[in-house]
């Protein structure tokens, strides 16, 4: 494409034009409009559950499921920014997207993915000091230090992927421009670019690699320095139960890491585009609508508090004239 069929760099009066599913036909737009739908409800209600649990049963004001509040939130952020508009393509074919609101998307929703990684991080950390270091776990964990670990977490996830847009934005764009997406994800944008993409490439593969890989570092790290000290202990009830308070979190990083794991493998196998597509959506959709159901059946206190909450409003429903 030649260079000069393309706007400036950063002109407003681009539109982005949404593709989908290249190889998907329209008959079956409406069968997968309502698979995204059930997800995205289910994502919506499985979450909400969660937040409205955790704030109102006094048992679960914790460290613990504070992170978890704080990842149930992003999940309904991640999912929202993305979802809605998929489902708007799929149902209405509204394909287009202007150029600030086609960066606000690609923005939040690599913001709202590494901060998903960073919190994974701190509950992590969480884990291994209630494991590693019980006695000096009220000391550590106090509600200040719990805010901080959060806030961090949120802070720098919406700043690191600030650079890779606003240097993305500035490109060489057509009027319309085609992106070979569902959404606009970064890379699906710099591709569909007229200008060099190799800057932007490399600097999108670096920042994934600091997201992906580092976090994922000081997790293992985490959980090589609990394992060490579960194998410790005498009793096997008490190892059982030390890893019981584990295992949710363990299956959520084992989702969320797979996911990124089958996106990057749709990117760089030798596969059709439609592949790299359904990879992307896959990692999008896949961690938001396990991670309720994970802790939901796995965490007998999460558990209870919900069937709690639901046993209330069903003696409420009955007491009702």
């Amino acid at each position: 494409m030649e260079n000069v069929a393309c706007n400036g760099s950063g002109d407003s009066q681009t539109v982005f034009y949404l593709t989908g599913i290249p190889s998907l036909q329209k008959s079956l737009f409406l069968p997968v409009f309502f698979l995204f739908l059930l997800f995205y409800l289910l994502i919506l209600v499985g979450n909400t559950l969660i937040l409205v649990a955790v704030v109102t049963d006094p048992s679960l004001h914790k460290p613990m499921y504070f992170f978890l509040v704080n990842l149930s939130a992003l999940d309904i952020l991640f999912t929202t920014t993305t979802v809605p508009k998929m489902l708007s393509l799929f149902l209405l074919g509204d394909h287009f997207l202007t150029f600030p609101s086609c960066f606000l998307q690609m923005y939040l929703f690599h913001s709202f993915s590494c901060s998903e990684a960073f919190i994974l991080v701190v509950m992590a950390y969480d884990r291994y000091v209630a494991i590693c270091r019980p006695l000096h776990y009220p000391v550590h964990m106090t509600p200040q230090t719990n805010a901080a670990l959060a806030a961090s977490a949120w802070i720098t996830a919406l700043l690191l992927p600030i650079p890779a847009v606003v240097q993305t934005s500035q490109m060489a764009f057509d009027s319309i421009t085609y992106i070979y997406h569902c959404f606009c994800d970064h890379l699906a944008l710099v591709q569909a670019s007229c200008s060099d993409t190799n800057p932007q490439t490399l600097m999108g593969f670096c920042i994934a690699m600091v997201v992906s890989f580092l976090p994922l570092l000081l997790v293992l790290l985490s959980y090589a320095r609990i394992l060490a000290s579960v194998l410790r202990i005498n009793s096997r009830e008490g190892r059982s139960k030390a890893f019981s308070t584990c295992s949710s979190h363990l299956l959520v990083v084992g989702t969320y890491y797979s996911s990124i794991a089958i996106a990057y493998v749709a990117y760089r196998a030798d596969l059709p585009q439609d592949f790299h597509i359904m990879g992307n959506v896959v990692y999008a959709i896949l961690t938001p609508v396990l991670n309720p159901l994970i802790y939901t059946l796995r965490n007998k206190d999460v558990k209870a508090a919900i069937t709690k909450m639901a046993h209330h409003q069903d003696l409420k429903n009955v007491r009702k004239p």
